[in-house]
């Protein structure tokens, strides 16, 4: 693999840390909206379905001591309840309570719109943008 320096890589390179920080700084003002914390509101994305706490600590990419207080300023909120797994009573699921479903597609819906301004593309370019996304994820794997 050549370590020269290609203009074009850098430049993608750029371009794609520059597009994760507008989509961050969205997500972020999209859960400041709602008046989450961003960590708060990652894991509320995240419990698609009722979680272990160490499941929801790796989607979050922190300690489980960490997620602790995560799940706890939510559950403090009434969005989330802890759960006892049926058969390992040590583990706790994490699951959302209603008013957790409703802030979850609040959440949603929110961010969605500032991504359709984000990636304001016609759909072929869209899917296009995508396809190739995926292609150069799937190749570095």
């Amino acid at each position: 693999m050549s370590t020269d320096a290609d203009p074009v890589l850098d430049e993608l390179s750029n371009l794609v840390f520059e597009m994760t920080r507008r989509l961050r700084d969205d997500f972020n003002e999209s859960a400041a909206e709602l008046s989450l914390p961003p960590t708060q509101a990652l894991a509320l994305v995240y419990l698609s379905a009722p979680a272990p706490m160490r499941e929801l600590a790796d989607r979050l990419s922190c300690e489980p001591s960490n997620v602790t207080a995560i799940v706890d300023g939510l559950e403090s909120r009434g969005l989330v309840t802890r759960q006892p797994d049926p058969s390992d009573r040590r583990v706790k699921h994490v699951t959302l309570t209603g008013e957790g479903e409703r802030h979850r597609a609040e959440l949603g819906s929110r961010n969605r719109a500032k991504v359709a301004a984000v990636f304001n593309l016609s759909a072929p370019d869209r899917s296009q943008l995508r396809d190739l996304l995926s292609r150069a994820l799937d190749d570095s794997s």
